[in-house]
C-alpha cells in the first residue's frame, strides 16, 4: 500500500473540529450540545447579499478574473477608504476566504526551512499553513496574566535568526480577544523596518471591537508600506462564513505579482461568493452596531460568568467574539472529551475548543481553553452553569 507524505503526517488536526465526533454521539443520546467551540456567527447574514443570490439573473457560472471580480475589487477599495485604509483593486487578489489568502501570502513571501514569528496563542490552522509551506513557526508566549498582550520587543529579538523571514499578527485576535493598540503595531513596525521582515496581519475581526476602542490597521503603519501584507475575509464580519470570500491586500507589486500566480493556478476564487460579497458592500452601518451591542453583551455574560467560578481566570478582551480562559483542570483535551462523553447536566452539556491547539510550544496551554461566544445570551447562561457544574464534578480538577 503506497504510503502518505511526510508532510500529511505532520498536519495538525483542527482543536476546534476534531471533537465533532464526541459531540455527535453526544446529540444521539439525546444530550443538548452548547456549541462555544467554533466561531461560526448566529446572526443573520445582510439581506443583500440573501437578495442578491435570489436575484442572480444569470444563464452561465463563469470563471472570474483570477485576482476576483474587478467591480468587487473596487467596491472594496470603497469599503476599505471608510475606515482610512487606501488600495487600488490591482492591490487586491480575492480569495477562497483568508484561508486561502494566508496560503497565498506564505507560498509567497517564504521559502521551505525560512521561519515566521507567531505571538501565541494563535489561530490553529496557522500551524496548518506553515507546515503545508514547510516553513518553520518561532513562537512567543502572550500570557494570561497579562490579558495576553503583545509580548515585549525583547522577545521577538530573542528568536530572530537568519531564517527569520516573517511575522504574523490577528487583531484582533482569535483565539483571545485581544485588540492589540496602535502603540503595540508601532513597536512591531520598528522590528520589521530594523530586520527587514514582512508583516502579515489577519484582520478578519475588524467590526469587532468594544468598550469604545477601535481597530487600527497595520496598512497605516509608515515607512514599512512594501512590508505589509493584510489578510481579510467577510465571513465574520457579515455573518456569512460559508461564502468563502476573502482578500489578499498589498502595496508590494512583486508580492500581489508572484500571488497572482498562484491565484492564477486555482483558476479563480468562487463567482457566486464574489456575487454576495458584492452586494454585502451596501450593508448599513446600523447592521454593525446592532453586532456589536450583541456581541458586547454576550462577552459581558461570558466573562462575567467565568470569572464567578471557583479557580478560573478569565481576561476581559476588547475585540473579536472569543475568550481563551484558563480553567482549574488537569488537561484540557481530557476535559473538553470528558464533557462530551461523560457528561451532562439537566441532559446538557458544552463543547469548547482545548487551547493546546491554538500553541506551537509544547505543553503551552494544556488547562486553557477557547469559548466563541456566538450562542444568545440566554443560551450562554445556561452553558456556563453546565461549564460549573462541570468543573465541579471532573476527576481531573486541579488546585489553582
Amino acid at each position: 500500500m503506497p504510503k502518505i507524505s511526510q508532510k500529511g503526517h505532520n498536519m495538525p488536526e483542527s482543536p476546534i473540529r476534531k471533537l465533532a465526533p464526541f459531540a455527535e454521539k453526544a446529540k444521539e443520546k439525546g444530550v443538548r450540545v452548547f456549541h462555544l467551540n467554533i466561531g461560526q456567527p448566529d446572526l443573520e447574514t445582510p439581506e443583500s447579499m440573501i437578495d442578491a443570490m435570489h436575484n442572480l439573473e444569470i444563464r452561465v457560472i463563469e470563471y472570474s478574473h483570477s485576482a476576483g471580480i474587478i467591480s468587487y475589487r473596487r467596491k472594496l477599495c470603497e469599503y476599505y477608504a471608510k475606515h482610512d485604509i487606501h488600495i487600488r483593486p490591482e492591490e487586491i487578489i480575492v480569495t477562497a476566504g483568508a484561508s486561502e489568502a494566508i496560503l497565498f501570502t506564505v507560498q509567497t513571501c517564504l521559502n521551505p526551512g525560512d521561519e515566521i514569528i507567531i505571538p501565541e496563542p494563535f489561530y490553529a490552522n496557522y500551524n496548518g499553513f506553515t507546515t503545508s509551506a514547510g516553513v518553520q513557526v518561532k513562537p512567543i508566549i502572550s500570557r494570561i496574566e497579562e490579558d495576553f498582550a503583545l509580548p515585549p520587543i525583547s522577545e521577538f529579538e530573542k528568536v530572530i535568526t537568519p531564517a527569520t523571514k516573517a511575522i504574523l499578527v490577528c487583531n484582533p485576535n482569535n483565539p483571545t480577544g485581544y485588540l492589540y493598540s496602535r502603540d503595540e503595531l508601532e513597536v512591531l513596525r520598528e522590528i520589521v523596518k530594523k530586520y527587514d521582515l514582512y508583516l502579515i496581519a489577519d484582520e478578519v475581526y475588524r467590526e469587532f471591537c468594544y468598550d469604545g476602542r477601535t481597530h487600527f490597521s497595520v496598512m497605516n503603519l509608515k515607512e514599512i508600506e512594501d512590508n505589509v501584507i493584510l489578510i481579510d475575509s467577510v465571513s465574520k464580519r457579515y455573518s456569512a462564513c460559508g461564502i468563502r470570500i476573502g482578500s489578499m491586500i498589498s502595496r508590494n507589486k512583486e508580492v500581489m505579482k508572484t500571488a497572482l500566480k498562484f491565484a492564477q493556478a486555482r483558476l479563480s476564487p468562487p463567482s457566486l461568493g464574489q456575487f454576495a460579497a458584492e452586494a454585502a458592500m451596501d450593508t448599513p452601518d446600523s447592521y454593525f452596531e446592532k453586532m456589536i451591542n450583541v456581541y458586547k453583551k454576550r462577552r459581558d455574560t461570558v466573562v462575567r460568568e467565568l470569572n464567578k467560578m471557583e479557580g478560573v481566570i478569565c481576561p476581559n478582551p476588547s475585540g473579536a467574539f472569543y475568550v481563551t480562559a484558563r480553567l482549574p483542570v488537569d488537561d484540557t483535551d481530557n476535559f473538553c472529551q470528558w464533557l462530551l462523553e461523560e457528561f451532562s447536566y439537566d441532559n446538557q452539556t458544552v463543547m469548547m475548543a482545548p487551547a493546546t491547539g491554538f500553541y506551537s510550544t509544547p505543553g503551552a496551554g494544556i488547562d486553557e481553553v477557547r469559548i466563541s461566544y456566538v450562542l444568545n445570551v440566554e443560551n450562554l447562561k445556561t452553558a456556563m452553569i453546565c461549564l460549573e457544574e462541570a468543573l465541579k464534578a471532573y476527576p481531573g480538577r486541579t488546585q489553582m
